[in-house]
């Protein structure tokens, strides 16, 4: 291949596929703004609410950046971080059984906005060794079609990819669901035998075993149907 040539398959890549991931970068941003903005009215509407039965429940809304906020309900801190990196998929995953993306293979190109839920003391005590459980992510395409792989209800409300469209509605729903997810998401106590040891060093450096790893399934296996 002559220089030019190769000068050209650059050019033609750039056009074809930085061009394109940056296309989806912006509608994967503008995304996770709604799901931003979204949230901050359902926090305040939510903090409304809980005032008229119990002042003591601790409903906040935090940014972390540009690409990550948090929302805490009671005892749960759910938090949505945006990658900023676009991701294709395996041949054997469900979308490319679709003519959609048969039709023109760039529709599967995706950003990823990915939905944690924590414990709040996990945060509060500085637990750093506590978990937190992926309970979902939505991918957007170029065309800002999207669907949104998680637990439960978040599973399958959102999964045509083929013919769904982000809107204030779906929107408002992933994140309505996510908050009942993590709620009806109740703490374990572990087995007895995954907790029957612990050193003696770790006893006198942890004040009152406050940093005893904790998370809602320590110990149990975390199906997908949970």
């Amino acid at each position: 291949m002559t220089k030019n040539g190769q000068f050209q398959t650059i050019v033609n890549t750039i056009e074809q596929k930085a061009s394109l991931k940056q296309k989806i970068y912006r509608n994967t941003l503008i995304a996770f703004s709604k799901l931003k903005e979204c949230t901050k009215e359902i926090i305040s509407d939510l903090q409304e609410k809980a005032t008229q039965f119990d002042q003591g429940v601790s409903i906040t809304f935090v940014e972390k950046g540009e690409f990550e906020f948090q929302l805490k309900i009671g005892g749960d801190v759910i938090v949505f971080i945006m990658h900023t990196n676009v991701f294709d998929f395996d041949k054997s995953h469900h979308i490319w059984k679709t003519a959609y993306v048969k039709e023109d293979q760039n529709r599967s190109y995706c950003g990823n906005i990915n939905v944690y839920n924590f414990l709040a003391d996990s945060f509060k005590y500085h637990r750093f060794d506590d978990i937190g459980y992926l309970i979902a992510r939505m991918f957007i395409n170029s065309e800002n079609h999207f669907f949104v792989e998680g637990r439960r209800q978040l599973n399958f409300m959102h999964n045509d990819f083929v013919n769904q469209t982000l809107d204030e509605l779906c929107v408002r729903n992933i994140i309505q669901q996510a908050i009942i997810y993590s709620m009806d998401f109740d703490l374990y106590s572990p087995p007895f035998n995954h907790v029957q040891e612990i050193s003696v060093g770790h006893l006198l450096t942890e004040t009152s075993g406050m940093h005893l790893k904790t998370g809602k399934r320590v110990g149990y296996k975390f199906s997908f149907e949970d």
